[in-house]
């Protein structure tokens, strides 16, 4: 069962993909499916505002196959009480054991505030969420009176047997650093350089040293990839959609060896599961996960 252990050993580097949310809901199944029989280490997923449910969609990939892992990156706390929080992860990891790995983070401001639930503290809500969740997960009976996360002896009746990982998803400096005081690993944003990667590892330690964490904390990053027919128009109205100056260390266009390749870059920075970030529009998004299990993995392992 994925869960927190002990050891600061690194692990093997992961490669995963995504099931990007501007894809319909109904395509979820044949693509996790499709990722499943391919033999995809991960298939990632996103709660983006206002494309599809994370937990939801979660639930029914692992339902729909076998081995496969399932994330979510991220769920965003100001939607979310965080008892409802601990008993969607509670069951979610008891029905598939081992094969979840969820993260929360702050959401897109700008979308909280179209719901009415933007933080005036993203920070001391974050910090309360992620706390109060990971004793939740443990199985204690949790009171808390603060800013944001308010729990009257709150404990959950069927919690996993053991507490999973949470991850947090960071970008600025002080919530990476809180990640790797509270959180058990981080998730980076497509687009995040090397570099940058590099700095967040040090931001993450830093976080780690005042939460006396002695345990590994492992790093999830989406890679843009485009590949196939019209890979570099593809990636270019990517480099436009986000407001890349190039694409040169944001992503990469190509085959299986150029992907790999950069997968191994971002590895060697500090990151242990790359996901494959899709273009929205790539022409066949089962084979895409085919492409990232059978082609890229095994150059990357090698």
């Amino acid at each position: 069962m994925i869960g927190v252990t002990e050891s600061s050993v690194r692990p093997e580097t992961r490669v995963g993909a995504v099931f990007v949310p501007q894809l319909p809901p109904e395509r979820l199944r044949s693509v996790a499916q499709a990722a499943d029989q391919a033999g995809l280490d991960e298939l990632w997923l996103w709660e983006d505002c206002f494309l599809e449910s994370g937990i939801t969609a979660a639930v029914a990939a692992l339902a729909w196959t076998e081995r496969l892992t399932v994330g979510v990156g991220l769920l965003p706390v100001p939607l979310r009480n965080v008892a409802i929080t601990a008993m969607e992860l509670a069951t979610l990891h008891r029905l598939f054991p081992g094969r979840a790995r969820v993260g929360v983070g702050h959401g897109v401001q700008d979308w909280m505030g179209q719901v009415g639930a933007r933080a005036e503290s993203p920070m001391a809500l974050l910090r309360e969420h992620l706390t109060a969740l990971r004793a939740l997960l443990s199985g204690e009976r949790v009171t808390s009176q603060g800013r944001y996360v308010r729990l009257d002896g709150v404990a959950l009746d069927w919690p996993p047997p053991r507490r999973p990982e949470l991850l947090a998803g960071a970008t600025g400096d002080r919530t990476l650093r809180l990640s790797g005081e509270v959180a058990d690993g981080t998730i980076l944003t497509g687009g995040t350089t090397v570099e940058q990667v590099r700095r967040a590892r040090r931001l993450i330690d830093e976080g780690r040293a005042r939460g006396e964490r002695t345990e590994y904390h492992p790093v999830v990053l989406y890679l843009h990839v485009a590949t196939g027919r019209d890979a570099a128009a593809r990636m270019e109205a990517e480099r436009v959609h986000w407001g890349y100056d190039t694409m040169d260390g944001h992503g990469v266009a190509g085959g299986a060896e150029a992907v790999a390749e950069a997968v191994r870059t971002w590895a060697a920075a500090g990151v242990d599961t790359v996901v494959l970030q899709p273009t929205p529009d790539d022409p066949d998004p089962e084979g895409f996960m085919a492409f990232a299990a059978q082609e890229v993995a095994p150059l990357v392992r090698n």
